[in-house]
């Protein structure tokens, strides 16, 4: 099939994966479609090294990286000389401390990791950069901004690279903004998505924003993860699907085991968004940790990002090695980003034929449209 976007880029289906995994990234893009590197986890280091290994797995494919840039962050930590684990305050180390003693996992080791601060920075328009600098020293067809417009800073080295800008939306007015800071393409993705999210749903997003920013091409997000879906996000006027769940419970997958193994049993009823991972809206399991941050009375409520990020991932950290072990308490706690799809992904199986399943999905779904009309 072709759209705009699979011409524009050299792909043989516009089928974009995300995932911090870089596995996944070289199955999806191998097999024809565009995988997409979430940069938010690596240092420019770390993030160097896994785009070097993914160029000498692809041979030459396209793929892209998405970083996170968000339009707001807690103020605190907007002062670029300011120490970010200071900023936490001690009644939310008190509460995880509480949690950790409720759940049976001891004390925790909090947010004081080495390179805790430099990770924190990775958020903000300034620390993004380094970045989107490694970024764009390797063969990239696309960069994407999650969360807020992308800096001008970063439309300028794209351009100059020759490297289109795409950015997530979660409404109209969200789009529109997003064009006039510079994107080439727009990811609409509604609240059905895993990860941060609006409120607006996927169907009734996904036309308003092609209206909107036409004829800048838009990419569909949230509740996909069939070929029968991606026939109805191009239905509806988009060129492509943006993809994240559907790779979760692949064999490459990042996904912690004990969360895989939830997520297989999980229906689209057991997720929930939350501010407790990130301190932005984030749709992901429900669990214990979801449960405890957002309606226990002694709750002192997510801090904005990235201070909650710290402070969770941190934990997380710790919560996923005792849950792996054994720890009854751990695996209530255990959660992880997820979208309402979690109720279709009930095997476990490679990215490629999750790939190829698609396309045949979408073939399908086409032919019975077709005969339908035809009668």
């Amino acid at each position: 099939m072709r759209t705009s976007l699979t011409e524009r880029l050299g792909i043989d289906f516009p089928l974009f994966a995300f995932s911090h995994c870089r596995d996944v990234v070289a199955a999806v893009t191998n097999a024809g479609g565009f995988g997409v590197l979430g940069a938010v986890a690596y240092s420019p280091e770390r993030l160097d090294q896994e785009l070097s290994w993914i160029d000498a797995q692809v041979n030459g494919r396209p793929y892209g990286v998405d970083v996170l840039v968000p339009g707001k962050i807690d103020p605190g930590a907007a002062d670029p000389g300011a120490h970010l684990l200071d900023l936490v305050p001690e009644r939310h180390r008190d509460f995880l401390a509480h949690l950790f003693r409720k759940y049976g996992l001891g004390l925790p080791g909090g947010p004081m990791e080495p390179g805790a601060d430099e990770a924190g920075r990775r958020v903000t328009p300034e620390g993004a950069t380094g970045l989107i600098d490694v970024a764009l020293r390797h063969p990239i067809g696309l960069i994407a901004s999650a969360l807020g417009p992308p800096p001008p800073a970063m439309v300028d080295r794209a351009r100059a690279a020759g490297v289109p800008v795409a950015a997530l939306v979660g409404t109209v007015e969200h789009a529109t903004r997003q064009v006039a800071a510079g994107a080439d393409i727009i990811v609409a993705q509604g609240t059905e998505a895993g990860g941060h999210t609006g409120e607006v749903s996927t169907m009734v997003l996904v036309p308003q924003v092609v209206d909107a920013v036409a004829p800048v091409p838009v990419l569909a997000a949230g509740g996909i993860a069939e070929g029968r879906q991606v026939a109805a996000a191009l239905a509806l006027g988009a060129e492509g699907v943006w993809c994240g769940s559907v790779w979760l419970t692949t064999d490459e997958a990042e996904t912690p085991p004990v969360v895989k193994r939830k997520m297989l049993a999980a229906t689209s009823r057991d997720t929930v968004r939350s501010r407790s991972r990130t301190g932005k809206p984030a749709r992901q399991l429900r669990s214990a940790w979801t449960e405890e941050w957002d309606g226990a009375p002694e709750s002192p409520g997510p801090l904005g990002m990235p201070l909650q990020l710290l402070l969770a991932e941190a934990a997380m950290a710790q919560v996923g090695q005792a849950a792996e072990s054994g720890n009854p308490g751990a695996r209530e706690l255990a959660n992880y980003f997820v979208g309402q799809v979690v109720g279709q992904m009930n095997q476990v199986k490679p990215a490629r034929q999750v790939v190829y399943e698609m396309i045949k999905g979408y073939g399908d779904a086409v032919e019975r449209l077709r005969g339908i009309t035809d009668a």
